[in-house]
């Protein structure tokens, strides 16, 4: 388990940009060129002039055996069907093989050209196998969608990433110069959505008035990523996996937010005398936003050395971060 250093955090923060560790990211990446998920999620709802409730982000869905989760960057709903989309922000060119695809990177130094070349997971298959995963959750959850009205779709975002000649050919695969054409085709006239309010879906062949609102209604109990926000202003995502002091059902909890306990002895003085500096933690109910703000669940004073143990995406293990560099933790579903 890895103890958290406040000095070190800058290569995690990366991880809000499409990194490397990141299911959205991949190999050869420049992420100062690449837009961060949440800004092209921006862009989608801008282009495509789809509502809120009609595109999600970061949604994690369980594979069929209810362990692992996998995460589908962007999931877009219309009356034509449920688009499940990753975001790569790879730079190369990309070529198909088995079991695994080949990144070739060229590099420049002092005037010379190097070409290195990585293996990386297969983005067709594995965004396939996600979108079947959240069938199957649909289906688990009551509403039933035929397969065919599922469209698994690999967005590239760097002008610098080059498809093979044969994963040109994929319709599934959308480069970086489609991407914008891509999601404009999502604009439908006021005629297709009586369409689908009035036309059974076994006849239209499309999603119905009915069935769209189903799948919302899933979707908006989805799990994303827990997030925690520091005193120092950056977040982090991951899977909150606990705290010694800390009990709760998340089922019941949304939010713990953090405050040092304010003494009027200096913390130098006050741990001569033998007292822990302290943090208070006020853990609110989940959905109750209301007229007088947020309902408090329950209300505890932690030491402020105490680790809370978190899970960072792309980390393959736990870190501790110190209770009085916490600001808050917002829970997922």
């Amino acid at each position: 388990m890895n103890k958290f250093k406040m000095p070190h955090l800058g290569s995690l923060f990366t991880q809000f940009h499409l990194s490397s560790k990141d299911p959205e990211s991949g190999p050869g990446q420049n992420p100062p060129e690449t837009p961060t998920l949440p800004d092209f999620v921006q862009h989608v709802r801008k282009l495509t002039g789809m509502r809120k409730e009609d595109v999600y982000s970061n949604l994690r869905i369980r594979d069929q055996f209810q362990a692992a989760k996998n995460e589908i960057n962007i999931v877009i709903l219309t009356g034509q069907g449920i688009f499940c989309i990753d975001v790569k922000a790879w730079r190369g060119t990309v070529s198909a093989h088995s079991p695994n695809w080949h990144v070739q990177v060229k590099e420049e130094e002092q005037n010379l050209t190097n070409t290195r070349i990585e293996q990386i997971e297969d983005a067709l298959k594995a965004i396939m196998t996600k979108t079947a995963n959240l069938r199957g959750h649909l289906k688990r959850s009551g509403v039933s969608v035929h397969q065919s009205l599922f469209f698994p779709r690999v967005i590239f975002l760097s002008p610098d990433c080059q498809l093979d000649e044969e994963l040109k050919k994929r319709r599934e695969l959308i480069s970086h110069g489609q991407t914008d054409e891509f999601l404009r085709s999502f604009r439908e006239g006021y005629m297709a959505w009586i369409s689908d309010a009035l036309t059974p879906s076994w006849l239209s062949g499309r999603l119905s008035y009915s069935q769209m609102e189903s799948v919302r209604e899933v979707l908006r109990r989805v799990g994303t990523w827990d997030r925690v926000s520091l005193h120092c202003g950056e977040q982090l995502k991951g899977d909150f996996q606990g705290c010694q002091y800390i009990a709760l059902d998340r089922r019941e909890t949304e939010t713990l937010e953090f405050s040092r306990v304010k003494t009027l002895s200096a913390d130098s003085l006050w741990a001569l005398l033998g007292h822990a500096p302290q943090v208070t933690v006020k853990m609110y109910k989940r959905g109750s936003q209301g007229w007088l703000g947020k309902s408090l669940n329950a209300t505890i004073t932690i030491p402020s050395n105490t680790d809370v143990i978190f899970r960072i995406s792309g980390e393959d293990t736990d870190a501790k971060i110190p209770a009085n560099t916490i600001h808050s933790i917002l829970l997922s579903n």
